[in-house]
């Protein structure tokens, strides 16, 4: 279990940091939008799309990332004073009365829609660029089996946490700015000491 969480988890990692750099692709494509415009009066047909397409594809290509990370938005003003086995029971139950049967919705509608894509090759009717959008519609197929992977890694920390009433967590990689400067001001306050 402990290997496979660990896969699972670094292949995660690798697909949400690799399409978090979208976010560049988006920056300069909407800063070309705002020159184009405004210096030159000649705005582009295709920015609006492609940004679109790609804040989609960031979106949902990271979602596994996220939870690998525990990084879902949780309401926890209950769950978070609970021992870790009894967390570890409700998010078992959890795991499988929603997120199993949402994420497998997820891939066969997805497959669905991005086959039907395909055939027709399917532009974008958002601008008169006609943007080929027939290849993002297979994105929810490949997040929807990145998150089945990471899902079932979740699972097998839920069965360990049961057994051991302790978490196993993923290597921390990136953290928020508050949560760096809070840590820096405990391990002031401490003495380095934790």
């Amino acid at each position: 279990m402990l290997r496979y969480i660990k896969f699972a988890d670094s292949l995660s990692a690798a697909f949400g940091k690799t399409f978090a750099w979208l976010i560049v692709l988006m920056t300069f494509g909407t800063s070309y939008e705002v020159f184009a415009r405004y210096l030159f009066n000649r705005p582009t047909p295709w920015a609006f799309d492609v940004s679109f397409i790609m804040y989609g594809t960031m979106f949902m290509m990271a979602g596994a990332y996220a939870l690998s990370r525990g990084q879902h938005v949780r309401g926890d003003f209950l769950y978070r004073n609970w021992q870790p086995r009894t967390q570890a029971k409700v998010d078992l139950v959890l795991y499988f009365l929603f997120f199993f049967p949402g994420i497998l919705a997820l891939v066969f509608t997805g497959w669905k829609y991005a086959a039907r894509s395909w055939s027709y090759g399917e532009v974008s009717v958002n601008s008169p660029a006609g943007i080929p959008i027939f290849q993002f519609k297979s994105v929810m197929v490949a997040a929807g089996i990145l998150l089945l992977i990471q899902g079932v890694a979740q699972v097998f920390r839920c069965i360990i946490a049961i057994r051991t009433n302790s978490w196993i967590e993923a290597e921390e990689d990136v953290m928020e700015t508050e949560d760096i400067l809070l840590k820096k001001a405990h391990e002031a306050e401490t003495g380095g000491h934790v």
